[in-house]
C-alpha cells in the first residue's frame, strides 16, 4: 500500500469520539481517531515496511504516527533515526507507547535510552524510562545487569519527585515494573517504591493534580500473583 492509501483508509476508520479522547490527551490535529484494534487488519497486510513507517510517521498526523509504529521495522532503524522520531514525539501517547515501544524490540534500546534519560528533556526522559519498562516485562532477567538497574532504582529515589511531569509518570511505572517484572531486583524496587510514596502530577489540564503511587500498585500485582510477569509481544 503507498502512503495515501493508508492514510485514506485511516481516514476512513476514523470516528469522532476516539478523536476528542486523543486530543484531550494530547494529540494535535490532524487527528483521525482511529481505534488501535481498528488497525490490526491493515497491518497484517502490510507486516514490517521501515519506507512506508517513514512516510507516515512524517505527517504529523497522530493515527498515521501511531500506525507508523506498528509496521517499522526496528532492526532497520539506527540511534539517529529515534532521534528523529522522539524529535518529531510531541506527546507522551507518541514518545512513550510509539517510539519507546519500538526501541524496545532493538540491541540498542538500552544505549539510546540512557541517552534520553540523561537528557533532561521531559518527553526524552519519558521514553527512555518507559523503553526499559517495556525491555524488563518482556525480555529475560538474565538480559539485564543488576547492577545498572539497582544504580536506575536509587536515581528514581532520588530525582523523581523534583522530575519533569512526564517523566514522573514514566519513572513511577519504572519502579513498578521492576518489582513486579525483574525479580532479582524486587525487594529493592518494593523499598524504593515504599520510600518514595506517592507522587504529585498534574494532568495536563486544570485542577486535575493527582498522586501516583508505584508501592500500593506493587502490592495489587503481587496480590494477584502477578511477580516475575512477562509478556509475549511489546508491540501488538
Amino acid at each position: 500500500m503507498s502512503a495515501d492509501a493508508v492514510m485514506q483508509e485511516l481516514e476512513a476508520l476514523g470516528k469522532e469520539r476516539m478523536r476528542k479522547m486523543y486530543v484531550s490527551n494530547g494529540a494535535q490535529e490532524p487527528v483521525f481517531g482511529v481505534a488501535t484494534g481498528e488497525m490490526k487488519p491493515m497491518s497484517k497486510k502490510i507486516k514490517r515496511n521501515q519506507p512506508l513507517a517513514e512516510e507516515l510517521y512524517a505527517t504529523g498526523n497522530y493515527d498515521a504516527m501511531y500506525f507508523a509504529g506498528v509496521i517499522a521495522d526496528p532492526k532497520a532503524m539506527t540511534p539517529s533515526d529515534f532521534d528523529r522520531w522522539i524529535d518529531a514525539a510531541y506527546f507522551y501517547m507518541l514518545s512513550d507507547f510509539v517510539v519507546a515501544v519500538t526501541l524496545a524490540e532493538t540491541e540498542i534500546a538500552q544505549q539510546v535510552a540512557d541517552t534520553w534519560i540523561a537528557s533532561g528533556e521531559e518527553l526524552r526522559m519519558s521514553a527512555g524510562w518507559s523503553c526499559y519498562c517495556w525491555l524488563l516485562g518482556s525480555r529475560k532477567d538474565a538480559e539485564f545487569d543488576p547492577d545498572k538497574l539497582a544504580g536506575m532504582l536509587e536515581t528514581v529515589q532520588r530525582t523523581i519527585h523534583d522530575a519533569p511531569e512526564r517523566a514522573k509518570f514514566a519513572m513511577n511505572n519504572f519502579l513498578y515494573t521492576v518489582a513486579t517484572s525483574y525479580v532479582p531486583l524486587h525487594e529493592q524496587a518494593v523499598a524504593a517504591a515504599q520510600a518514595v510514596g506517592p507522587v504529585a502530577v498534574n494532568r495536563d489540564k486544570p485542577k486535575s493534580k493527582q498522586a501516583i503511587h508505584a508501592y500500593e500498585n506493587i502490592q495489587k500485582a503481587l496480590e494477584k500473583g502477578q511477580l516475575g510477569f512477562k509478556r509475549k509481544y511489546v508491540r501488538c
